[in-house]
């Protein structure tokens, strides 16, 4: 399995410990009266469950990016060392980009997502040599 495969596999585990993380944040802000209600008006904006669901959407946002681009690559066989630090860039990013939003830091978040955007516009670039 390449290296690609493996870092989109690593990325969708980690797209579920987000989602596990985010809930649990937020049954302990809104307690199990609000868990297991309907939710319609409990929306987490605040606090570390806020912060929790909001890097959980952020994840969201560039996962299916990195995932199509990973495949792509699979699929052309286009895989090299660029796509494979490209994996590298985007996952170790994303990693560290959850603590570093939880904890509220504004400049070192903004770079974890900045490199993780590097990792993917690395994936993508040299496939635009391959579009005829």
């Amino acid at each position: 399995m390449s290296i690609e495969l493996q870092y989109l596999i690593f990325a969708i585990f980690l797209v579920l410990l987000q989602m596990v993380l985010q809930s649990v944040a937020g049954f302990l802000t809104i307690g199990l009266k609000g868990a297991v209600g309907s939710r319609d008006d409990e929306v987490l904006t605040t606090g570390i469950g806020g912060r929790f669901e909001r890097a959980y959407y952020n994840m969201l946002e560039t996962f299916p990016v990195f995932a199509a681009l990973v495949l792509i690559v699979h699929v052309s066989e286009s895989w090299d060392t660029t796509s494979a630090l490209a994996v590298q860039l985007y996952f170790w990013a994303r990693v560290a980009y959850i603590p570093l939003y939880v904890s509220g830091i504004p400049f070192l978040r903004s770079i974890a997502w900045v490199v993780s955007m590097v990792g993917i516009v690395m994936l993508a670039w040299p496939l635009l040599g391959q579009v005829t």
